[in-house]
């Protein structure tokens, strides 16, 4: 079966789409079009043990996903689409649609589909490591990310980001970078995963309103308040990655200093004050290279400054990383929701919201020029779901 009709006859059952949101996604139908290799679903049956509960790696607002081994010997994870989820049918058709396309030593590669009935997969390569919010966060296992592999991570993010931005067919914003959308694989490559959310860039414009959707303490200012999409909403998530790597903290649920209102304003004062180095996680300190500490610091505050106009493009963050700057240009204070920025741009028709900072739950927020499809969450206006203590993506409630 070609691609593009697997796609279609993934979309035939739920046409849930205006003709409004079906003319913006249009560009999303000609990713459809290259050929991607068909699984049947003995294969997959045979994979997984008959998708036996002692294979699930996990579930998600799409439905479950499960570990598998093919006859040549391939382990791979395969993702299920839940019946019941009409938001899972939208991120997991967005995911399929965008992802044909894309590949990448730092993006999960997507091997190919199956359709049996109301029965429909995407498989994935398996990577062994899982995710690096369960290493970083556990007291426990956070020293098997030693300074090395913290700073391979950060790299090869960036890399990863500048392929969808830049070298893509499109350009792809991926909308919820953050820690446990990174996968680690069995060297330790990360590779950026959960496309649900992301969405194409249109080449003529600086940047789009939207609907909100992400994960709170790694969204920025802008696109919180105002709905502003651009490159840059990835760049500032990106810087909150960066900050989270190197001090073993989550954003989210940051505590260490009373003069701090976040791990992003703590890190800030610490650099002000020439004091870069005490942002790092004491368990590696006597693995850390004191350098590329004290540039990833700058970096990331770079990349999470208040106005989107200043951080870097993520071209030029994998330019500073990959060799030592001569110079670099002091960060300016970094934003958070509900925070103060001059915009250079008003963008029209779209109105003024705030999201607390400290919450780690996933937002979607209307507005009244809203260009893109809607997201992976069903609030009304401004209204933060449930909080997820590992910062993931909450649960559906019921409707």
């Amino acid at each position: 079966m070609k691609t593009i009709d697997f796609i279609k006859s993934m979309m035939n059952p739920f046409k849930f789409y205006s003709d409004k949101e079906g003319s913006k996604e249009a560009d999303l139908q000609k990713i459809a079009a290259q050929e991607q290799k068909q699984f049947s679903y003995e294969t997959l049956i045979k994979a997984t043990d008959k998708f036996h509960s002692s294979n699930k790696l996990g579930e998600g607002g799409f439905g479950p996903v499960f570990k598998g081994k093919l006859l040549d010997g391939r382990e791979v994870a395969v993702k299920m689409l839940s019946q019941h989820s009409r938001q899972g049918q939208k991120e997991f058709v967005n995911e399929a649609k965008l992802l044909a396309r894309v590949q990448h030593r730092n993006v999960v590669n997507l091997l190919g589909y199956c359709t049996h009935g109301e029965d429909k997969l995407l498989v994935y390569e398996y990577v062994s490591h899982e995710s690096v919010d369960k290493l970083l966060f556990k007291p426990d296992k956070r020293q098997q990310l030693d300074w090395k592999k913290r700073y391979e991570v950060i790299a090869g993010v960036a890399k990863g980001l500048l392929y969808l931005h830049e070298d893509s067919h499109s350009c792809i914003i991926h909308r919820d970078i953050k820690a446990s959308n990174i996968l680690l694989d069995d060297k330790w490559i990360p590779k950026i995963a959960d496309f649900g959310m992301a969405r194409l860039f249109p080449e003529d414009q600086t940047h789009v309103n939207t609907r909100v959707a992400g994960t709170n303490g790694y969204m920025a200012p802008e696109y919180v308040m105002h709905g502003h999409l651009s490159v840059k909403a990835d760049v500032f998530s990106f810087g909150v990655l960066i900050l989270e790597l190197i001090s073993g903290q989550r954003n989210s649920s940051y505590n260490l200093s009373l003069d701090a209102q976040n791990l992003l304003d703590w890190a800030y004062k610490l650099f002000k004050k020439s004091r870069s180095l005490e942002v790092l996680d004491q368990s590696i300190k006597s693995t850390a290279d004191e350098d590329q500490v004290a540039l990833c610091v700058q970096i990331g505050l770079l990349c999470t400054q208040s106005d989107p106009n200043l951080r870097p493009s993520m071209r030029r963050v994998v330019v500073l990383l990959s060799r030592k700057p001569t110079s670099l240009e002091e960060p300016t204070r970094p934003g958070f929701p509900g925070s103060r920025y001059r915009r250079s741009r008003n963008p029209g028709g779209s109105s003024s919201h705030t999201a607390s900072s400290g919450a780690s739950s996933t937002t979607r927020t209307d507005h009244t020029s809203s260009t893109m499809s809607v997201t992976n969450t069903t609030t009304h206006t401004a209204r933060s779901l449930g909080s997820d203590p590992r910062g993931k993506r909450p649960m559906q409630p019921s409707e």
